[in-house]
């Protein structure tokens, strides 16, 4: 598969690798690699106590008869204002186990289903002269792209400190690239030096 280059030069299409923008979209596996980078995102610190945890009610607040009100045996049950969760909250993991060979098979089945779609833009380079949001909007403009990410072989200061203030666009390394930033964006700007390393990551 090919792609045009724009703002190339004298370079006007790349090839690219079939290993990596050749398979087919695998949905499931999609899936199941998203969901595991979304849990392994979440704290899961949150922490309730239970009646026997809350401080107070070891008393009985008022006889067993005689009130007309429920046999109530601690101020601290569930049922009172101020006691216990029923079913308190505990810290807990939320990891998913996904080795590496899932991982690299969804990120190259992602990739190839945008180089389907027309949604991979590759370009020659992206450099600013300064970190100025509209020196790169008026880049973008001329690409036409409003929503998208764009990829680069290293960090960009300039780059990121320009984009940072655009809505809808953000700004990665290949290094740090990840599925749920792939598919939070309706296209992906692409340098021709992080393609190629791209590639040799999902190798």
């Amino acid at each position: 598969m090919k792609l045009k280059v724009v703002n190339a030069g004298s370079v006007r299409e790349v090839e690219l690798a079939e290993h990596t923008f050749g398979v087919p979209f695998n949905g499931p596996l999609v899936h199941q690699v998203v969901t595991a980078y979304l849990a392994a995102g979440r704290a899961g610190t949150k922490a309730q106590k239970t009646r026997a945890e809350v401080r107070g009610g070891g008393k009985k607040p008022h006889p067993q008869k005689g009130t007309g009100s429920a046999r109530a045996g601690s101020i601290r049950s569930p049922l009172w204002i101020g006691g216990g969760k029923t079913f308190a909250a505990r810290p807990r993991d939320y990891s998913q186990k996904v080795n590496r060979k899932m991982y690299r098979g969804a990120m190259r089945s992602v990739l190839a289903e945008l180089a389907r779609g027309e949604r991979l833009i590759v370009t020659g380079s992206l450099e600013l002269e300064a970190p100025k949001t509209k020196l790169l909007a008026g880049q973008l403009k001329q690409l036409s792209l409003d929503s998208v990410l764009i990829l680069t072989e290293a960090h960009d200061e300039k780059l990121s400190l320009a984009a940072r203030n655009l809505p809808g666009v953000d700004v990665l390394p290949v290094t740090n690239l990840d599925p749920v930033s792939l598919l939070r964006h309706d296209k992906v700007l692409v340098t021709v030096a992080a393609l190629k390393l791209l590639e040799e990551r999902l190798a």
